[in-house]
């Protein structure tokens, strides 16, 4: 062995260590909390420290759009590099005939973690392409309607205009207000708008713009007695606050694991109802004889096998905090800048307070002040990143803090809001 292998071996020990230590500072501050609450620990700003230390983002920048896509912590990093190091070094007989047979085990793993069989969970690159597997795998014909709200994410509502110009179905778009006055009026609107000419419903378990969680498995209920599948985005779902795709009783979930679960960008999951994948169309062509095979959603060509494979650190990282602490966390993150601002009458905010119907995404309003230019201010003079999210019934700020982010950035974004509407 020669000295360039003992660096390079040298090396490999410290990558792995790095990981190690990280993660095991997790686990043990978990540990030494674990007779605490969820909302105790939601105020622990030392038990959040261990955590952020996992965490390798810009410290320089106050990123508070993690609703877009979230970062991944080190071990996951770690996994993801060790896996595209792995694969080429074939890259067949390393990529396809050793790591592409392990996506097996992820795909139990993230069938345990969102309470679904394996059999019932398709890997895919992100919540489009899930619930586009769906949307355009379901037959229909000139006349069915679809229903959904109009505050669904924009391209899922685009996939269903394209089939109103190719097929001649009829999208049918319901809308509500923000805040809804409770969840019995978000059932209510979707119940009162099915008519015999529904024949499928896409609903948002929690939507992208103000972080509405809906009704989901009323709303299920109420369509499967008159025949009605039903689509779930759980795009900010899942890895945000408990997810068990079994206790929604739908027929469709997709999600992106790439904004709060933590796992590599371009990852996501496909859930289907065993007794709907035969009669689903793939989104790419599969074989007759995979017609009641969950992996004929996978079928997308060559891919990487390291972004699917790192999706496994991801859920032991998760499971290594909690996701009842988690949800904890970023509510009380939400809360800290939202009741502050609240008090500025130019600020108001248009998500629910109600922890049933919300949790980490807060969406901020205002009276007298241009939200596309409170974006760009803040961005330019404070290096605060935030959505911008204009709709035709409210325009304002879409704000995601995730679990590394500091009080003092909360604070730190409260205070340059307060200092720009004067």
């Amino acid at each position: 062995m020669n000295r360039r292998n003992i660096l390079q071996l040298a090396a490999g020990a410290a990558a792995f260590a790095l990981q190690d230590d990280s993660l095991q500072r997790v686990r043990a501050a978990a540990s030494a909390t674990k007779d605490r609450t969820p909302d105790e620990m939601a105020k622990d700003e030392d038990y959040w420290s261990e955590i952020r230390q996992a965490y390798t983002v810009d410290r320089n920048v106050i990123n508070l759009n993690n609703g877009y896509v979230g970062p991944s912590p080190k071990p996951v990093q770690d996994a993801l590099r060790r896996y595209l190091e792995f694969s080429d070094m074939g890259p067949y007989h390393t990529m396809i005939n050793i790591l592409e047979r392990q996506v097996e085990m992820v795909r139990q793993r993230l069938a345990h973690a969102a309470g679904c069989d394996a059999e019932e969970m398709a890997i895919t690159r992100n919540s489009s392409e899930s619930l586009e597997n769906a949307q355009y795998g379901i037959d229909l014909k000139a006349g069915d309607e679809v229903l959904t709200t109009n505050q669904d994410y924009p391209r899922m509502l685009e996939t269903f205009k394209q089939r109103e110009r190719r097929e001649g179905i009829v999208l049918k778009t319901i809308s509500f207000p923000v805040p809804p006055p409770s969840m019995d009026d978000l059932y209510n609107r979707f119940e009162r708008a099915v008519t015999p000419k529904t024949k499928l419903i896409l609903v948002c378990h929690i939507t992208n713009r103000t972080g509405q969680i809906f009704p989901v498995k009323r709303i299920c209920q109420m369509a499967h007695a008159r025949g009605i599948p039903v689509i779930v985005d759980g795009a900010h779902a899942f890895g945000h606050f408990p997810v068990r795709i079994s206790d929604l009783d739908c027929d469709y979930y997709g999600v992106s694991l790439h904004k709060w679960t933590g796992a590599p960008v371009g990852t996501g999951f496909l859930y289907v109802r065993k007794s709907r994948i035969a009669g689903t169309w793939s989104l790419m062509a599969s074989s007759a004889t995979q017609a009641g095979d969950i992996r004929k959603f996978e079928e997308i060509g060559t891919h990487p096998a390291a972004n699917h494979n790192a999706i496994s650190a991801a859920l032991i990282f998760d499971e290594s905090i909690g996701i009842d602490r988690k949800a904890a966390r970023l509510r009380y993150l939400r809360d800290r800048w939202a009741h502050r601002l609240a008090q500025n009458g130019k600020c108001k905010t248009l998500h629910s307070e109600d922890p049933a119907q919300s949790c980490g995404i807060g969406f901020l309003a205002f009276n007298g002040v241009d939200a596309g230019k409170m974006r760009e201010t803040l961005l330019s003079k404070y290096n605060i990143i935030t959505a911008y999210v204009p709709h035709e019934e409210y325009t304002g700020l879409r704000i995601t803090p995730h679990i590394y982010s500091t009080i003092q950035d909360i604070d730190a974004f409260s205070a340059a809001v307060e200092r720009e509407v004067g």
